[in-house]
């Protein structure tokens, strides 16, 4: 596999619509912030001959990176879509961040691929989170292979860094991660570090040198044969172990030779199987040069060992009343079935859709069914609307390159789906299909809002909706209690494109302020009341008397009224009069606004008159009688508490639990999980985790993850209240 000779970059070019599923490729691209993934990618695209010189197209822009923002903040923030073609196969290449706030992206990327290319700095190793991803893409068989990347640097060691790969990535089967090149290394520089100057192949026993620019192809010379067998040796064993010829490892070990024709076969066919992990090596190539290292071989491992889109499983599909439908493979005569795997907002072309089709051909101007379900709590109301597309197009770069249609397996975007979501299905209107979601992580990191001004105020509904929209990661919160717009986030960078999105994109000022938790009031003990709104001011007048006792409730019992009026008192159509004044003033609060909940309201008398008492007097009574037992009475200020489950590596239980007990919250358990980690679970005062999504990723290094469910309110510690700012204790 990658043996091949290939005389020129460009033996494929850029990637137009492709014929047949069998002749594409979806391949993400995972790895932590900085390994050099869009450094790959824009690599690939150079030796695929789709570009005229390291990662830019013909207006100079990147192939990748294109996004002001990305120039900006000096990294990927979005899925990036970049088609290139070799050998006659269509490779859809999908550059993901690697930072964990644009996991959402990162998902969006595994749910349209095929294969994964994880790519790991030779530098700076696997980190935790590369390491969960890889779990993830195991669950579900994904096949996988490992890209070595910064060579270059001092401390650079590809032997180290494969070793530290088949541990962290092999699990019980270490020797299914094994090299399929080895590093040429040239002649030592003055600091002694020798460069890599090409690759040693394993199998074919052949040298290719990248020193010129272009892929050499030579014969190993006698020094190096003795390091290339004793790798060669472990490699075919390893293949052979994943053979589905059961006889081979025999044969192999009763001293046949093995043919190398027979190996690249098993090769290829267990990688796409899933079971068995290549390493490569790869760099971009040098100024003026057609070629990166290694990005010749990465090409040939893509076309023939990673599958074909017929060789995904179906999606599981139903009708949007949530009817059962069974789906033929990747069928470009089937049923149409394509999903949203990304939203953007062009300023000339206006909402651009990057879908990937499961099934059926998608064409240009066609009407199709857009169906949206089940992220009703991400702040996406449920639709079924069918809405004719505008052009169809292969992204590159800035530009837009129009195709005629797209079949099953490939991907594309669409124009002007101004209805169309992340995460929505596409279908034939005559037939219309949902996918389920795919599973994206909760945000909980809050980011409050205000419209910096009066025409900002105009704009901001329109372009808080666009954005939740685009990123179903973003969860939009009309808080009916602080009266506060909030964003909720996966962290700080994820807060900040938001922002420089509303900004930029939507032309819309906000203010960030202070998050504010829902508090509750309650009575600390019991007290009496008594309502009296009498007026008389010429005509009808106002006359209404009534007589509380309000005593506290246990946990969760709202807001109890008992009527114990005896002999009339209180005629009987004014007793709802009074409780809907006393739960009126309930929800508006007691003490500092904020709503009141369980107390047991009781009324025991009152007086009325025959002309003058009326539904709105009593409702004003009742009011005044709750506000004045307040007054005689010790009032509590009651804040949320939050269940929180933490998954944690072992090694950071400790830290994690004492900082949990820091903020004042209660660990209930404790439930040793799969992978080296721990479940913790715990209640906290949700006042105290507001930042804890930014908080925890710094004290685990970012491989820990929590969610958070209300789980009740309870009294909060005076000397907590009085250290709360007047505009948190205060509602507004």
């Amino acid at each position: 596999m990658g043996d091949k000779a290939h005389t020129h970059p460009g033996a494929a070019g850029r990637a137009s619509a492709a014929d047949h599923p069998t002749s594409v490729r979806n391949v993400v691209l995972v790895g932590h912030s900085g390994s050099g993934k869009t450094t790959l990618v824009e690599a690939l695209a150079l030796t695929a001959g789709a570009v005229n010189r390291a990662g830019r197209v013909e207006d100079g822009g990147c192939v990748s990176d294109y996004d002001e923002m990305e120039h900006r903040q000096q990294r990927s923030v979005q899925l990036s879509l970049v088609p290139v073609e070799w050998d006659g196969i269509k490779i859809n290449l999908l550059d993901t961040p690697g930072y964990a706030d644009f996991v959402g992206e990162l998902r969006a990327g595994l749910r349209a691929a095929d294969a994964a290319l994880f790519v790991v700095s030779a530098s700076d190793g696997v980190d935790g989170s590369t390491r969960m991803v890889w779990e993830e893409c195991a669950a579900v068989g994904m096949p996988r292979a490992i890209v070595v990347t910064h060579l270059e640097a001092a401390r650079a060691d590809f032997e180290e860094m494969t070793r530290i790969c088949a541990e962290a990535f092999g699990g019980d089967d270490p020797d299914a991660v094994l090299p399929l090149y080895l590093p040429l290394r040239g002649a030592p520089a003055p600091d002694g570090h020798a460069p890599v100057t090409g690759l040693i192949g394993l199998l074919s026993r052949k040298l290719f040198d990248y020193a010129s620019g272009e892929r050499v192809e030579s014969e190993p010379d006698g020094e190096r044969l003795p390091l290339i067998d004793e790798a060669r040796s472990l490699l075919i064993e390893g293949i052979i172990s994943e053979s589905e010829d059961e006889t081979l490892m025999e044969r192999y070990l009763g001293g046949e030779q093995v043919d190398v024709k027979t190996l690249i076969e098993d090769l290829e066919r267990a990688v796409a199987r899933g079971v068995f992990f290549p390493v490569l090596a790869a760099a971009p190539a040098a100024d003026g040069a057609r070629q990166g290292l290694g990005t010749v071989e990465l090409l040939d491992l893509v076309t023939r060992g990673f599958p074909t889109p017929l060789e995904r499983a179906a999606p599981r599909v139903t009708t949007p009343e949530g009817a059962a439908r069974e789906l033929r493979m990747c069928d470009p005569g089937e049923s149409l079935v394509a999903e949203v795997v990304k939203t953007s907002s062009d300023p000339y072309v206006g909402r651009i859709s990057m879908v990937r089709v499961f099934s059926g051909t998608l064409r240009a101007d066609q009407t199709v069914h857009v169906s949206g379900h089940g992220l009703a709590d991400r702040g996406h109301e449920d639709h079924d609307v069918d809405e004719r597309i505008g052009a169809l197009s292969t992204p590159f770069g800035k530009q837009q390159r129009p195709v005629s249609h797209v079949i099953a397996g490939d991907l594309a975007c669409v124009a002007r789906l101004t209805r169309a979501e992340t995460g929505d299905t596409l279908s034939a209107k005559e037939d219309p299909l949902l996918m389920a979601p795919w599973r994206m992580p909760d945000p909980l990191l809050p980011l409050a809002i205000e419209a910096h001004s009066k025409p900002d105020e105009d704009k901001l509904s329109q372009g808080l909706a666009r954005l939740v929209a685009e990123d179903p990661t973003m969860r939009l919160e009309h808080n009916r209690d602080t009266h506060q717009v909030v964003l909720w986030c996966l962290g700080e960078a994820h807060a900040d494109v938001a922002l420089e999105r509303l900004r930029g994109r939507y032309g819309v000022q906000v203010d960030v302020v202070p998050h504010r938790v829902s508090l509750r009031e309650t009575f600390g003990g019991p007290a009496a009341g008594r309502g009296r709104h009498v007026k008389q001011s010429g005509g009808h007048g106002q006359y209404a008397i009534c007589e509380i006792e309000v005593e506290p409730l246990p946990n969760g019992s709202g807001v109890e009224f008992v009527d114990k009026v005896v002999g009339g008192a209180v005629p009987r159509q004014f007793i709802p009069s009074v409780e809907k004044g006393v739960r009126a003033q309930a929800a508006r609060g007691v003490a500092a606004g904020h709503p009141l909940i369980d107390v047991r309201v009781t009324l025991l008398d009152g007086k009325a008159h025959s002309v003058d008492s009326s539904d709105a007097a009593f409702q004003t009574a009742g009011a005044l009688a709750l506000r004045e037992a307040a007054a005689q009475a010790r009032i509590h200020l009651l804040e949320p508490v939050a269940e929180v489950s933490v998954l944690v590596g072992d090694d950071y239980v400790g830290a994690v639990m004492s900082d949990l007990s820091g903020r004042r919250g209660k660990v209930l358990g404790t439930e040793q999980t799969s992978g080296g980690r721990t479940l913790i679970r715990a209640e906290v005062p949700e006042i105290e985790i507001g930042r804890y999504a930014v908080d925890l990723r710094s004290l685990s290094h970012g491989t820990a993850r929590f969610d958070r469910r209300y789980a009740r309110h309870e009294p909060m510690p005076q000397q907590v209240a009085d250290r709360l700012p007047a505009e948190v204790r205060a509602a507004s």
